[in-house]
């Protein structure tokens, strides 16, 4: 019996001591580099709330998925609204509003970040064409783009992000060194300045950024030497560096901007196998997330959609 009992440990020894000489296994990833969005979906804006949330909307039926980009499984937030359109969407943690571009209605939605519930419709514009694109978030203000017309459209903000009257709405001409060429998508991605002293757009079509007064809408053309952002979608300005997503060209432009915002240079194209017709963007910590449209593939109620992970 204690031959059994001295074997017994002797064998629990040394699986001890040939496991201690094994590399470790590697852990899970935390985050997944993909994150399925619902069949038949297909989305154009995200944005990153509170904690691990991303939230993104279909472009067809104005529906808000969100989810976890810890463990990539989500929810309906918003259901699909009749006439409705989701673009461009951006959060705001003071408030706990998703704000929402509207794209050929001329709408701006606003919807509780948790419940999903409408707060607010705000009607941009009534002329024909638009197309509501984009949107940020600054301390005082939000502020749209419209691809089919060289104009912002500002939604002043209260205390602590309060919405104002639906009525609010203030339109501000894009002048300046803006560019403007009819019938195709001009103004599309935008984010300001830490500061809030200036907005950055991009102009899809022209492949410009610009630096733009809030107060005035007079455009200066941000210096990229030879460098172009053509089919530039979605931006994200972090400091003085500007993530540009080029939808087509499937890549995201990094460009170092330089103090003043009025030059800057393309440092590095980010690129990933994953990536088709990807369209905005955001980041938590180290990591952005791009969400892909799809544009040349056609919609079907099978069709999967994506958001993927890059690293900075």
């Amino acid at each position: 019996m204690k031959r059994w009992v001295f074997a017994g440990v002797a064998l629990l020894l040394a699986l001890v001591l040939v496991q201690g000489t094994q590399p470790a296994v590697a852990a899970k990833k935390a985050f997944p580099d993909v994150i399925a969005l619902p069949n038949g979906f297909p989305p154009e804006g995200i944005t990153i709330g509170r904690g691990t949330t991303l939230f993104a909307g279909s472009r067809t039926t104005g529906a808000i998925y969100q989810a976890n980009l810890r463990t990539g499984k989500g929810n309906i937030l918003v259901p699909p609204q009749t006439g409705r359109v989701a673009l461009g969407l951006k959060f705001d943690s003071r408030s706990n509003l998703l704000f929402v571009a509207g794209g050929p209605t001329g709408n701006a939605y606003v919807y509780n970040a948790e419940t999903g519930a409408t707060v607010r419709i705000f009607q941009l514009t009534t002329a024909s064409p638009t197309f509501i694109n984009d949107e940020v978030i600054t301390r005082d203000a939000v502020y749209f783009t419209d691809s089919f017309r060289p104009v912002l459209y500002r939604i002043p903000l209260g205390a602590g992000g309060a919405l104002p009257d639906s009525n609010a709405v203030q339109e501000i001409p894009l002048g300046g060194d803006f560019q403007f060429n009819a019938g195709q998508f001009n103004a599309n991605g935008i984010d300001a300045s830490p500061n809030g002293k200036y907005l950055i757009i991009v102009n899809s079509f022209f492949g410009a950024l610009y630096r733009v007064d809030p107060t005035s809408g007079v455009a200066t053309k941000i210096d990229l030497g030879t460098g172009s952002v053509v089919n530039g979608d979605g931006i994200l300005l972090r400091g003085h560096t500007l993530y540009v997503v080029q939808n087509v060209l499937n890549q995201v432009a990094v460009v170092k901007l330089k103090e003043k915002f009025s030059s800057g240079e393309i440092v590095n194209l980010l690129t990933n196998p994953n990536l088709d017709t990807p369209t905005t963007i955001d980041n938590l910590g180290s990591a952005l997330y791009v969400v892909n449209a799809r544009f040349t593939t056609p919609p079907t109620p099978d069709t999967t959609y994506t958001v993927v992970r890059l690293t900075k």
